[in-house]
Formats: C-alpha cells, sequence, structure tokens
C-alpha cells in the first residue's frame, strides 16, 4: 500500500502528519471558532428576522394608512359634495331673495306711480272743477245782465256749453 500511494505521489508520513495538523485545527477552530461563528450566524439569522418582520409590519402599516387614506379622501370628497351642495343652496336661496326683492321693489315704484297719476288726476280733476264753477258762474252773470230774454238765455247756453265741450276735448 505504501508503494501504491507513493506511485500516485502521495507521502504517507505527510499525509498523516497533515491529518493530525487538520484534526488539531478542527478542534481548536470548534472549540473556539465555531461558537463565535454560530452565534455571529445566529445573530445575523435573527437581524436579518427582525428586519423581514419589521418590513412586514411597515407594509401592513402602509397599507393601513392607505385605506386610512382613502377613507379620509372619502369622507373629504363628501364633505365637498355636502359643502358644494350648501353653497349651491345658498346661492339658489340668495338668488331668488334678490328676485323677490326687485319684484317688491317694482310693485312699490308701481304704486307709487299709480298713486302719483291719481293725485295728478285728482289735480286735474280739482282744477276742472274750479274752471267749470267759473264758467257756469260767467255764463249765469251774462244771464242775469241780459235781461231775461228767452233768446238770449237760450244762445249763452249753447255758447257756455261750446266752451265747456271745448274743455273736455284738451
Amino acid at each position: 500500500m505504501g508503494e501504491l500511494l507513493s506511485s500516485m505521489g502521495i507521502n504517507p508520513p505527510l499525509l498523516i502528519a497533515q491529518l493530525i495538523n487538520f484534526t488539531l485545527l478542527f478542534i481548536l477552530i470548534y472549540m473556539f471558532g465555531f461558537k463565535r461563528i454560530g452565534a455571529m450566524l445566529d445573530e445575523r439569522s435573527r437581524r436579518i428576522k427582525e428586519g423581514l418582520d419589521k418590513a412586514e409590519q411597515i407594509r401592513q402599516q402602509a397599507a393601513e394608512a392607505d385605506k386610512a387614506f382613502r377613507a379620509q379622501m372619502d369622507t373629504a370628497r363628501k364633505e365637498a359634495q355636502a359643502v358644494i351642495g350648501q353653497a349651491s343652496q345658498m346661492a339658489e336661496r340668495v338668488k331668488e331673495e334678490a328676485r323677490e326683492e326687485a319684484r317688491k321693489e317694482v310693485e312699490s315704484r308701481i304704486a307709487r306711480a299709480q298713486n302719483e297719476i291719481q293725485r295728478q288726476r285728482d289735480e286735474t280733476l280739482e282744477a276742472l272743477r274750479r274752471e267749470f264753477a267759473d264758467i257756469a258762474i260767467l255764463a249765469a252773470e251774462k244771464v242775469i245782465r241780459e235781461r231775461l230774454d228767452k233768446e238770449a238765455n237760450k244762445k249763452i247756453i249753447e255758447q257756455v256749453l261750446a266752451e265747456t265741450g271745448a274743455l273736455k276735448k284738451t
């Protein structure tokens, strides 16, 4: 067997020495290094797991925040629609009030104009009455001055009527 190993280029005493060195190195690494390396690997594994857990928590929180944001946006949209509706109602009410105010103003102006027309009509009628009374007095005066002649009286009355008719036309 020594010859077979020698033919392959392996030196048996050197191989045994290397195996002993490897075993000693393995025992030393196992005693001092594996525990530390294992602890480091366990710590790293724990940190990675914590990081993944935190990432999952953050993802869930982001989903919840997004859901809350959407709910707030829906609420804000509804509130905005309500405000727009109220503004529309208020604008319609203001417009209706303005129409009512304008209608009242027009009615008031019409009433004042009618009152003014009635006043002027009354003043005109009163002036006509005074003038007619003056004409009647003048006619009576003329009738009395001219003696009581039937033909003259008839002529004066026709003249007064003609003058009165002229007044009615104007």
